[in-house]
């Protein structure tokens, strides 16, 4: 395997994408399968491939992931930022371009830990008067 132009890495949720840019025709595997194959809704393909689209590089590179933890929505926003900061290595300046459609900012949302007494983080037993 081709030594890598850049390594970054993208998380969100509990999800975290190692993403690994080579030269190449705009291939994309993740975890050693074909893209589509991964992520078979075409929303989450659409997500991941927004900077490749955005900066016009997606003929360019070929993208190597390794993604592991979360669900299939938190490895795509995860990938999507490994590839945002990848490009930024590659090519700094088309930060504005990633930057004004947001493309550079973690999503930190996470799921809110369980409080005792209560059946999920905020949801509280059913109240009985008698």
């Amino acid at each position: 395997m081709p030594v890598p132009l850049t390594q970054t890495t993208g998380r969100r949720k509990r999800a975290v994408a190692r993403v690994r840019f080579v030269p190449g025709s705009g291939n994309i595997s993740v975890n050693g399968r074909p893209f589509d194959e991964y992520f078979t809704s075409s929303v989450h393909r659409m997500e991941i491939t927004e900077p490749l689209r955005l900066t016009e590089a997606a003929a360019s590179y070929d993208v190597s992931a390794t993604v592991d933890g979360g669900g299939v929505a938190g490895q795509a926003g995860a990938l999507r930022l490994g590839i945002a900061r990848s490009l930024l290595v590659l090519d700094p300046e088309v930060r504005p371009t990633l930057k004004s459609a947001g493309l550079l900012h973690r999503d930190d949302r996470k799921k809110e830990s369980k409080k005792y007494g209560l059946k999920k983080a905020r949801k509280a037993p059913q109240y009985s008067k008698r």
